[in-house]
């Protein structure tokens, strides 16, 4: 199960350490692509597939689904964890997530997100303020 939050530095050739708690469960081999709200998705290839593949069943003929699948897929890119662990954050997603020095990881049980810590103390932060709503929504529907 992939949990938790962790803080970590950026190399200056664009390599991000992955908590050692994560990488067993991530296997090798990682996919990594943009997300959402501006954070990066990394997700271990099994989950990946699963994901793809109902990305690959949505209509073509809307817009904005096409959009959704090209941004997803397109930008995905898979990635090698090395022998200490460290993934190699290419240009582009490292430009779209606005990563700079350091990098939140953080563990949602079948992905890790990888946010910049400004983004995602902000986040945090508006996620917290409709947490208690969120929840009694979900109560209301049985989910929570």
């Amino acid at each position: 199960m992939l949990i938790g939050e962790y803080l970590h530095t950026i190399d200056n050739k664009n390599r991000l350490s992955v908590p050692s708690k994560f990488r067993k469960e991530l296997g090798k081999t990682v996919i990594l692509t943009r997300g959402l709200d501006k954070c990066l998705f990394l997700y271990p290839v099994a989950e990946w597939k699963a994901l793809a593949d109902k990305l690959a069943k949505l209509p073509l003929g809307k817009a904005d689904t096409r959009s959704f699948v090209r941004t997803m897929i397109a930008g995905a890119t898979d990635i090698e964890i090395d022998a200490l662990g460290r993934i190699l954050l290419p240009d582009y997603l490292r430009v779209y997530g606005n990563l700079k020095e350091a990098a939140m990881v953080v563990g949602l049980y079948n992905r890790v997100e990888i946010w910049s810590p400004e983004l995602w103390q902000a986040y945090s932060r508006s996620a917290s303020d409709n947490v208690v709503k969120v929840a009694e929504k979900l109560g209301e529907a049985g989910l929570y």
